[in-house]
């Protein structure tokens, strides 16, 4: 049996997660969860958002499955994803993007993967108030993260039957940081003759995504374009309530989905359990456990075929309706 760290989040959060509980027990998969909690609902208790008992839990069980985190904007406790990624050296955020049965979309046969290098750039938040008119980020691009990111694009490229890497910079204007990030990208390309190596500006590779995202397969990038970049391919194929995601490091690996925790429809019974249970079936293949990673995608996607949805992709379905459809599809 494997035991696996579950961050349950806040929000919707505890709601999605018991959905993907519920459909993997169905499966006949036996998991012993670690139910961890962190965010926004545990800082009155312990002080803290991200508590070390959850970052022990990821280093002893090796694998996560979160759920979503409130980070506030502009105020308050720095996001739980970012001190997850750089406690745990989860280097690799991993996007993959594809159409899914039943979810109507502007582009049909979209089928890549971002690949967003998850530790430095001005995601590293080194900031300073200069006076009360200036700030100042520092961008952060060093050669070892450029290359062990982009070696992992093309291992991933490799392993799973994929032809093309394409790496996306700013490099015409920031000469230096971005600049490092393409030469890395270079030199590891060479050893790769087998994928071929393609280089784009991140505004253009914006413009072709809205008009023809076919036309890409594997992306690797730095952190801030990753970031943005993966969430307007969530929009290709309907929206963030679908997208997955994970974040991957040399020991450990956290599985989550991309959306926040719409504190809004907190308790509801309305929120979308998909992006999270995607997740969840990469996390299963992750461990090898590809069978039933397969059976609860098949039943998810017939679910959907079928008209089943939760109201943020037209449907009616609650939360508890929804997973009870892919349950039943199992």
């Amino acid at each position: 049996m494997h035991r696996i760290t579950l961050i349950n989040g806040d929000g919707i959060g505890p709601e999605i997660s018991q959905s993907v509980m519920d459909i993997i027990k169905a499966s006949g998969l036996e998991i012993d969860w670690d139910i961890q909690t962190a965010g926004a609902d545990v800082i009155e208790q312990e002080g803290t958002p991200l508590p070390k008992r959850v970052l022990d839990s990821v280093r002893k069980n090796k694998v996560a499955l979160k759920a979503p985190v409130t980070t506030p904007i502009g105020k308050g406790f720095r996001s739980v994803n970012v001190q997850l990624r750089k406690e745990l050296d989860l280097f690799a955020n991993l996007r993959p993007c594809k159409n899914l049965p039943g979810v109507k979309t502007r582009f049909d046969g979209v089928n890549l993967v971002v690949v967003r290098e998850n530790t430095e750039d001005l995601y590293a938040g080194v900031e300073k108030q200069i006076d009360d008119d200036t700030a100042h980020s520092i961008k952060i691009i060093t050669r070892g993260a450029s290359e062990r990111i982009c070696k992992f694009a093309f291992d991933y490229a490799v392993k799973n039957d994929r032809h093309e890497v394409c790496c996306v910079t700013k490099a015409n204007i920031m000469k230096l940081s971005d600049g490092l990030f393409l030469e890395c990208f270079r030199k590891i390309s060479q050893d790769y003759p087998q994928i071929k190596p393609r280089e784009i500006l991140v505004d253009n590779l914006c413009m072709q995504l809205v008009q023809a995202p076919t036309r890409f397969d594997v992306l690797v990038l730095p952190n801030l374009y990753g970031d943005i970049v993966s969430d307007l391919t969530a929009g290709l194929i309907g929206g963030l309530g679908v997208a997955q995601g994970a974040n991957i490091g040399l020991d450990c690996a956290v599985f989550e989905p991309v959306h926040g925790s719409a504190p809004d429809i907190k308790g509801q019974n309305k929120a979308n359990p998909t992006a999270l249970l995607l997740s969840a079936v990469e996390m299963l293949k992750y461990i090898g456990e590809k069978t039933y990673a397969v059976k609860i995608e098949k039943a998810l996607f017939k679910t959907l075929s079928e008209g089943f949805k939760t109201s943020d992709l037209g449907g009616n379905l609650s939360t508890t309706e929804f997973t009870q459809k892919v349950i039943e599809n199992l």
